[in-house]
């Protein structure tokens, strides 16, 4: 059966990085005989362009009708004089909810050719493997509409909302990888202050009780925050809810070294999901050959995992990436430890994991 994958290029360096992925994608199911077809729709800063919105109708139509969806990036200097209504990261949180996205995941894990670029020490970073599960459509980001009060608007108001059924999707799904994983699960809150938390934690212990092979760990987001730096090796999976898994994810990000690595996916029940670089729409170096393109192609790599049930070519795409740093080839943001490290740009790093690629099939035909 044919399946179709929407590709949002979005703005900024995400044409070129998208394209990247694709190209890798298209020569995995060209060389497996597989059938899928891409379909470009418009995102963000570019649809605003275009459409007058960060998130047209039929994009939204187009993602709701297919299989997976790849995301570049979005956003700019170009549209920061827009209102809040139409400015390109609504898109992106629009698309998200119109979809059902309530899970991101985002992985930590250390490539060793990259851990002298990490600011912490290599003893530290070396163990560092694990995953957090971030609640996305509820929270204070969707909370009911901001509003400012008093005569002279001295004050504001954001409103923190969850139900139960919210907090229990996402955190069965953190059980549910933490079981494929090392069975430890660390739930972050602040049990201390909010109300929110506190439901949080009920649900967290509830769900724990279907999942008796993983051990569970309460701890609040400020000691959380302070443990990613001081042994982040500590961590296997880790959830929470929409603000503090924002905070902590970017954070979690600097500890590999370079956010031009890191994969994302954000998933809900069934197959469909979205998959996006962490990494942002960098248009300083927009069109310059300078992006690198690995974040999104291993976010390709969770496509074909959670999306397409493609394990095996999933696994390839991740063993190129790997095979390509060893081998001391880096785009201009990576601090590659080689003896003999070749600088190359979008393209050529494209090219690289598809040479690798080939060689790994090979192999195994």
């Amino acid at each position: 059966m044919s399946k179709t994958i929407t590709v949002l290029p979005g703005d900024g360096i995400g044409p070129e990085v998208t394209d990247s992925a694709v190209s890798v994608l298209d020569y995995l199911f060209k060389t497996f005989h597989h059938d899928v077809r891409f379909v470009k729709e418009r995102i963000g800063g570019a649809a605003i362009d275009t459409d007058g919105t960060p998130l047209p109708r039929k994009t939204i139509d187009q993602c709701l009708a297919s299989d997976a969806v790849l995301l570049g990036a979005v956003g700019g200097p170009k549209w920061d004089g827009q209102s809040m209504n139409v400015r390109p990261e609504q898109g992106l949180l629009g698309i998200r909810k119109a979809l059902g996205l309530f899970a991101n995941i985002r992985p930590a894990k250390a490539f060793a050719p990259l851990i002298d670029a990490s600011p912490l020490k290599r003893s530290y970073v070396e163990p560092v493997d694990f995953v957090i599960v971030r609640e996305l459509t509820g929270g204070l980001y969707f909370g009911k509409p901001s509003e400012r009060r008093g005569e002279h608007k001295e004050q504001v108001v954001d409103t923190l909302v969850y139900s139960e059924h919210e907090i229990e999707r996402v955190v069965e799904k953190a059980f549910q990888m933490a079981e494929k994983r090392r069975k430890k699960l660390t739930s972050v809150d602040k049990a201390n202050v909010l109300e929110s938390s506190r439901m949080w934690r009920e649900v967290v212990n509830q769900v724990a009780k279907h999942h008796p092979d993983v051990a569970v760990r309460h701890a609040l987001v400020d000691s959380t925050a302070m443990q990613l730096i001081v042994n982040p090796g500590q961590f296997d999976v880790i959830v929470t809810e929409n603000m503090f898994g924002d905070i902590l994810s970017d954070e979690a990000s600097v500890i590999t070294g370079s956010l031009g690595m890191l994969p994302s996916a954000s998933l809900r029940t069934d197959k469909l999901g979205l998959y996006e670089p962490v990494h942002g729409s960098a248009p300083d170096i927009a069109g310059q050959g300078k992006a690198n393109p690995l974040a999104t192609i291993l976010s390709a790599a969770f496509l074909l995992h959670y999306s397409l049930d493609m394990d095996h070519e999933a696994a390839l795409i991740e063993m190129a990436v790997q095979n390509v740093l060893e081998q001391g080839y880096h785009t201009p943001d990576l601090n590659v430890s080689a003896d003999r490290a070749t600088l190359v740009n979008t393209s050529e790093m494209t090219d690289q994991v598809i040479n690798a690629i080939a060689q790994q099939a090979a192999k195994v035909n």
